[in-house]
């Protein structure tokens, strides 16, 4: 997802933009890079044009952790129409069916807990996923029968916060890969009344919250008064959730050299990855570690990704 340019300023960090309707992701990654001058940006998980909400941006050395987020959980506010479905599954589309009247509000609570948990759900056509080396949207655009792929997704929490005249506000936290297209889509179709998504908000992910949002136009402000620092998180912001380890300064030489090197790994009982820290505490690594004994606290750390900060 980054993007590497060949001048540019060394900013590392992630930036918790908060996206407006009408815009795609890559676009907000090409205003923050204009805006900051940023050499190397990348996003944190795409947001669809209709959608809004937090969007990270990892700028430079940040860009490296994007491979090692994107499995942690979101969370959204779905706006749910019922009444039509649209081929798209958003606004955006073609109306593709009519008609039944609205669920009443038991019997969408009660559609709400069946969705909880671990299921099979089918991505819209509509989406960047890859089909036969193409994106699924750019055939279904031209009018392709586009046959996606069932995925297994996760929802951890479906709450209806408020529902009047066929329009429900829905509070959701789901896995990875899940689409809230669908959710709208397979909610109608399970209470036998045609729906689609027709407004959605992310308000958490990798660990950030809307509090932590920032428009583009107050990035802006910011760049231009010299506070961008309001705003930039720390490289290891979005790995908080993996133990770290402060490193001996014998032990650092060896991983810095990309060799795998015995640490005391007190405190980090049942984990597999950690993150590293200079002998003076910052932030550089993400190593493996290998399987923990119950004689002995030492474990073998390899390291799997440098950071160089400054």
């Amino acid at each position: 997802m980054g993007r590497r340019r060949g001048k540019g300023l060394p900013i590392n960090g992630w930036l918790a933009i908060h996206k407006e309707v009408g815009m795609t992701s890559t676009r907000v990654v090409e205003a923050v890079r204009r805006i900051t001058k940023a050499a190397k940006a990348g996003h944190g998980g795409t947001l669809d044009p209709f959608s809004e909400g937090l969007l990270p941006i990892a700028l430079g050395e940040a860009t490296k952790a994007l491979a090692m987020v994107l499995e942690g959980d979101k969370a959204y506010c779905c706006w749910v129409r019922f009444g039509w479905e649209t081929d798209s599954g958003d606004p955006t589309g073609t109306v593709t069916q009519e008609g039944g009247p609205p669920p009443d509000k038991e019997a969408l609570i009660e559609a709400l807990n069946a969705f909880l948990g671990e299921q099979d759900q089918v991505p819209p056509a509509h989406s960047a996923i890859h089909i036969n080396g193409e994106r699924a949207y750019e055939r279904a655009r031209r009018g392709e029968t586009v046959e996606m792929p069932t995925r297994r997704v996760v929802f951890k929490e479906l709450t209806l916060e408020d529902y009047s005249a066929g329009l429900a506000k829905i509070s959701v936290k789901c896995g990875k890969g899940t689409y809230m297209r669908s959710l709208a889509r397979d909610l109608g179709r399970h209470l036998n009344c045609p729906a689609h998504l027709e407004q959605l908000l992310r308000t958490s992910t990798l660990g950030f919250e809307l509090k932590d949002g920032v428009t583009l136009d107050s990035l802006a402000d910011a760049v231009r008064d010299n506070r961008m620092d309001d705003f930039l998180f720390p490289v290891d912001r979005v790995l908080d959730d993996i133990p770290a380890l402060r490193l001996r300064v014998e032990v650092w030489h060896k991983i810095a050299n990309g060799q795998s090197a015995w640490v005391d790994a007190v405190g980090c009982e049942g984990a597999e990855m950690v993150r590293l820290l200079t002998p003076e505490g910052k932030f550089a690594a993400v190593g493996s570690l290998s399987p923990a004994s119950a004689k002995d606290t030492r474990r073998l750390c390899k390291p799997k990704r440098l950071f160089h900060l400054s």
